[in-house]
């Protein structure tokens, strides 16, 4: 049973860590409605907030939309 318990509970810690991760470092989430109500906006080309990307170079991309 110790394996078990092993496994389940290193899945549920990384799945944890991984929601803590997505509400912490997600541009669509905002914490903060007073002094960064829109963090989306703020985001350069370049900035990769994905957490694994498969064949895509953020570092490649450029600009292709207006500032606000």
């Amino acid at each position: 049973l110790i394996p078990l318990f092993v496994i389940i509970g290193s899945g549920g810690l990384g799945a944890g860590l991984y929601l803590m991760r997505l509400a912490m470092f997600n541009p669509d989430v905002s914490w903060d409605k007073k002094n960064n109500p829109e963090p989306w906006n703020k985001m350069s080309p370049s900035d990769q907030y994905k957490f694994y990307s498969v064949n895509m170079d953020y570092s490649r991309l450029k600009k292709d939309r207006p500032d606000f």
